[in-house]
């Protein structure tokens, strides 16, 4: 986490012939040295996907992807194909804050970036099946179904993410109170409810995952290229 510091007041000058007594002279320079929290940029959020290249592990024997896989995947059933994500969320913030002179008080304005999607992102094709080969490529074109399927959810799920954090924290006044406590305070709420909440959204593509494995299709794979699939696994 990043801060920028601004600190000191604004200052005013008085014609010197102007010889006021009493209030109107403290009320001018009072406005003149209200504070600096209109200096600050208001708070903002910007999500950002992260953009990493899908690995792919073809030295991996369908015995153990079947141990890899779900539990709801295994029962009677060897996978031949694997794609896995693991769920990343990484929030960035950069707080500029004005110090009133006493020391006391402060205003804050967060700058807050959101990174999430998948990191990292396997695509497994098991070792018995040799790149090139007809059963091959009828199980990475399977697994590829997945991976389009984990990217249209992290699109589909960019709006509502990002309008619930605006409407947290952005579009608002700097934050007000007292020195050194806005940081502290805004670490404690990404990390309680931010982070939990983006997983949360990003964890209900299970539901798009589950319409890809239906019992028709693992039968179409295991039954492709004439029986070399099953041939294979045997």
């Amino acid at each position: 986490t990043r801060y920028h510091c601004v600190t000191g007041v604004q200052t005013c000058a008085l014609p010197i012939s102007m010889r006021l007594a009493g209030l109107l002279p403290i009320l001018f320079c009072g406005h003149c040295l209200a504070d600096g929290c209109d200096r600050l940029a208001p708070p903002s959020v910007t999500l950002a996907l992260y953009e990493e290249p899908i690995s792919l592990d073809t030295r991996t024997s369908f015995r153990t992807l079947t141990l890899l896989g779900p539990p709801q995947a295994r029962p009677g059933k060897q996978v031949l194909g694997l794609t896995r994500g693991t769920a990343t969320v990484r929030f960035e913030t950069q707080v500029s804050s004005y110090i009133d002179a006493s020391g006391r008080w402060e205003c804050a304005s967060p700058q807050i970036t959101v990174r999430y999607g998948f990191s990292p992102m396997t695509v497994y094709v098991a070792r018995e099946f040799p790149p090139g080969s007809c059963a091959y490529r009828e199980i990475h074109a399977h697994e590829m179904r997945h991976v389009r399927a984990y990217q249209d959810h992290l699109k589909a799920i960019e709006k509502p993410i990002a309008d619930a954090l605006q409407a947290r924290f952005a579009g608002t006044a700097p934050w007000r109170g007292p020195k050194g406590e806005a940081n502290a305070r805004l670490q404690q709420e990404l990390q309680e409810r931010w982070v939990p909440y983006v997983k949360r959204e990003i964890n209900k593509v299970d539901a798009a995952q589950a319409l890809i494995d239906t019992p028709e299709e693992y039968a179409r794979v295991a039954e492709s290229c004439n029986g070399e699939v099953r041939r294979l696994t045997r």
